[in-house]
């Protein structure tokens, strides 16, 4: 699957437009809605998925607000924007009942559209995240120096944004590919990823991830050292009925170690799917 080839600049209703993929599934399969994670893009976190997922599901993924060709950056990032960007994709797609699929960041605004968005919530998959990002002095320090490092996002050279991209990208053995993900990164606005991650380390979903009433799964990234692997546990024990999904690789296993990942991802995906009541009559078959 050429999967550059599925993306589209869709408008989101006054909110601005916003880069997707939109990739057929079986008939009447149920729908994944993939959240990208922090400085990453739709493409570059998830194109090594794309093909895998569609065998069992109609595979949806946006482009966060100044995140990649996602929604230019209007006022301060709230992860509750792109939960909300989500749920108007879906409903300019003509989807009513989605499967957030959520990585790192992403998985914060999948958790915030099943709170968000209850109804239109058919179950989770969280990988390689948390239900919180940092601690009372990770919050302190988000507030302090928040300001200090938008400003700092406008001038910093590019040179830095570039070893980002490296650091992302280090073990993809493809020159090819690597310089198309590396391309992918282009568009994104460094203030937006700055703010972004402010917004991450406020972010604590603890109170009440009990009370989440979907399927659920974690893809559990066990050498992960951004999100440490006793982060990723406490949350999946915390969400009722919560499968976990375990994958041997650090915090990059999407991109760099897809063997690994997607059939994690796919299991996951497919416990969900075929535990909510709205896919009762839709046979999931394993890749």
């Amino acid at each position: 699957m050429d999967s550059s080839s599925t993306g589209r600049r869709i408008d989101l209703l006054g909110r601005g437009a916003t880069w997707a993929h939109d990739i057929a599934g079986p008939p009447g399969a149920p729908t994944l809605l993939l959240l990208h994670g922090l400085a990453a893009t739709a493409l570059l976190n998830w194109s090594t998925s794309f093909a895998a997922l569609a065998r069992g599901f109609r595979v949806v993924a946006l482009d966060h607000r100044g995140h990649g060709r996602g929604i230019r950056r209007i006022g301060a990032f709230k992860l509750e924007d792109c939960a909300d960007d989500a749920a108007v994709l879906a409903d300019r797609l003509g989807v009513e009942r989605v499967i957030p699929v959520g990585y790192s960041m992403g998985g914060a605004v999948a958790q915030l559209f099943w709170r968000r968005h209850r109804d239109r919530t058919a179950g989770l998959v969280l990988c390689a995240t948390s239900s919180r990002f940092g601690g009372p002095r990770t919050k302190r320090a988000a507030s302090a120096l928040g300001p200090l490092l938008s400003l700092a996002a406008r001038v910093a050279p590019q040179s830095m944004w570039d070893s980002m991209g490296e650091r992302m990208l280090e073990n993809v053995q493809n020159p090819n590919r690597r310089l198309a993900l590396k391309e992918e990164l282009g568009p994104t606005e460094p203030v937006s990823v700055i703010e972004a991650g402010a917004a991450l380390a406020h972010f604590d979903s603890s109170d009440w991830l009990g009370d989440i009433d979907v399927p659920a799964s974690v893809v559990l990234t066990l050498r992960d050292e951004h999100i440490p692997a006793q982060y990723q546990a406490a949350m999946a024990e915390a969400i009722p009925g919560a499968e976990v999904h375990r994958v041997d690789a650090d915090h990059y296993a999407c991109v760099a170690r897809p063997r690994l990942f997607v059939p994690a991802l796919f299991a996951a995906c497919r416990s969900v799917a075929l535990r909510g009541a709205s896919v009762r009559a839709v046979s999931v078959a394993a890749p």
